[in-house]
């Protein structure tokens, strides 16, 4: 198991912080090995990423990967126009150039930020659901043929590292079927030497790109998913991080608009992030459900009645409460379902969507109330088609994303929401009078209490591919933690989909065990309603047990 960083919650030093002129060095003059595994597109469950220093996330690629998009869209007949947004890492602004000028090589209608901004992941997955008629955007403002995006941010991952993502015509992220397709292709380009990608000048690309205001309209929608006038009238005091991140000016302009009490404690963007405080590993991470990525945000809980965290692309939410400082995302899930469960006004038939790495007082929770749930794999792909159509009203991970309805029922976004989330805690707080951790101590007296960890073990390469396609029949073990094995599950309950791992059940936890994307690990996800020792004891029976069936 990975042991904590000597100086893991503590600000960052100069040793620790990326060289910015190298990165981007080698962004433009490294040339990656296609035959190197390490060196090829690889979509994970969030897109394409590594770093340029690695020779995983170079010039090449993003010239490849945005040719494969453009063939892609043209196969499906997408012919409206492409978003790009970007986030504040480094080599976002280089990534986000090439794509502009494959892209308009292409004949690609493209759309960036007006104000030549960062713009979150929500932001515009929302953009793209409006352009396609489903939001507020008026008849005259719908473009002829379907919208899509493309995204360039590796989400809340250190600043070496790079990505790239693409939402389809739905907003959402793009399914395995696009993302294997796209990576396929990519590859073959970069093994042909970029043969058949087509470019112009970055000077000629810019100056033939359309414009899209996407925080006005994702500002100015915020009334139509929550109560902000609740928020406003109870004088809820808001303490706001983005973390250096894409939300650093949209947190201002909501706080303007809206009438908040809201003050961004920090709006400093810097790509080597020296004014973040060490994650559990050592590394600079924009990990908002982390305590020791928040910690300069739990110094001062007592500031505020909410302080709220996010990623560099605002798809993750950390919430922050004067009695509790940082809650656990899971449990914040808990109660941001429970809450709105009681005050939507939604239709009984919708299910509420968790993934199978969550926590099981969600479970509970959506029993209590007579709900369905819907519980799938890792990835928030999975929840696309049911906030699309309405029929799952809140979708939700454990690593701290989530998204839900409109009040009125409809999709707000197909993409993981972390400033949505993190108002929520807000309107909990003004319509409840309590903070969303006391809620939380009310669900655990009715539910029960649960202990959960995440942890990783290490794997290499074949033990990764063997993990993502064991059966329950290689699982041999008949009990865990002393109480029997119920379930041995490889495919989600809710979709039947593959898990691309594993996950055990008995009466009172579970665990998972899911192999990483990027690193040579598998994550071991577990949780008991036992207490912490009883979880100790599954964590440690659950290394045996899969290292059991890899080797059977």
């Amino acid at each position: 198991m990975t042991p904590m960083h000597p100086r893991a919650g503590q600000p960052a030093r100069p040793e620790d912080l990326v060289d910015v002129d190298a990165l981007l060095s080698a962004y433009a003059d490294r040339q990656p090995d296609p035959s190197d595994p390490g060196q090829r597109v690889v979509f994970g469950t969030s897109g394409h990423r590594g770093s340029s220093l690695d020779g995983a996330f170079n010039e090449q690629h993003i010239l490849a990967i945005t040719q494969a998009i453009c063939e892609y869209r043209a196969q499906q007949g997408t012919t409206g126009p492409l978003l790009i947004a970007r986030d504040t890492h480094a080599l976002s602004l280089p990534a986000w150039r090439s794509a502009l000028e494959v892209l308009v090589a292409n004949g690609v209608d493209v759309l960036v930020d007006s104000r030549d901004g960062y713009t979150p992941t929500p932001a515009l997955s929302h953009a793209v659901l409006r352009l396609n008629g489903r939001g507020t955007a008026t008849a005259g403002e719908i473009p002829d043929g379907d919208a899509d995006g493309i995204v360039v941010t590796p989400s809340h991952n250190p600043p070496r590292d790079g990505g790239f993502k693409y939402n389809p015509p739905h907003g959402g992220p793009a399914g395995s079927d696009a993302t294997g397709w796209i990576a396929d292709r990519a590859n073959a380009l970069l093994e042909a030497g970029l043969d058949g990608v087509q470019r112009v000048p970055f000077e000629e690309a810019r100056a033939r790109v359309g414009e899209y205001d996407f925080l006005r309209h994702y500002v100015d929608d915020l009334a139509t998913v929550l109560d902000l006038d609740a928020i406003r009238d109870a004088g809820v005091r808001i303490g706001a991080h983005p973390l250096g991140g894409a939300a650093v000016a949209y947190w201002a302009e909501i706080a303007s608009t809206h009438g908040l009490d809201l003050t961004v404690v920090d709006d400093t963007v810097d790509p080597q992030w020296a004014f973040m405080t060490l994650d559990g590993d050592g590394k600079i991470r924009m990990d908002c459900s982390s305590p020791n990525a928040m910690a300069s945000m739990i110094e001062q809980k007592d500031r505020f009645d909410i302080a709220t965290g996010n990623d560099a692309d605002s798809d993750r939410h950390g919430i922050v409460t004067p009695d509790a400082g940082l809650m656990n995302p899971n449990h914040y899930l808990a109660v941001a379902i429970s809450y709105l469960l009681e005050h939507r006004d939604w239709t009984d038939e919708p299910a509420v969507g968790k993934t199978l790495v969550s926590s099981s007082l969600i479970d509970r929770v959506v029993d209590g109330v007579g709900r369905r749930l819907l519980e799938v794999p890792v990835g928030f792909k999975f929840f696309v088609d049911g906030l699309l159509d309405g029929s799952v009203v809140f979708g939700g991970e454990e690593s701290a994303g989530a998204s839900f309805l409109r009040k009125d029922g409809t999709v707000w976004t197909t993409d993981k929401d972390g400033i949505l989330l993190a108002l929520l805690a807000s309107e909990i707080r003004a319509v409840t009078g309590r903070s969303p951790s006391e809620l939380h101590g009310d669900l655990v007296e009715r539910y029960g209490a649960s202990a959960y960890k995440r942890v990783d073990a290490p794997a290499g390469r074949e033990e990764k591919a063997r993990l993502g396609k064991l059966s329950p029949e290689a699982v041999t073990a008949s009990e865990v933690g002393g109480e029997a094995i119920t379930a041995k599950l490889t495919e989600a309950p809710g979709n039947h989909a593959a898990i691309g791992g594993l996950k055990v059940t008995t009466e009172s936890a579970w665990f998972a065990a899911r192999p990483s994307g990027t690193e040579d690990v598998y994550k071991i996800y577990a949780e008991s309603f036992r207490g912490e020792e009883h979880l100790d004891q599954v964590l440690e029976e659950a290394r045996g047990v899969v290292d059991a069936a890899l080797q059977g």
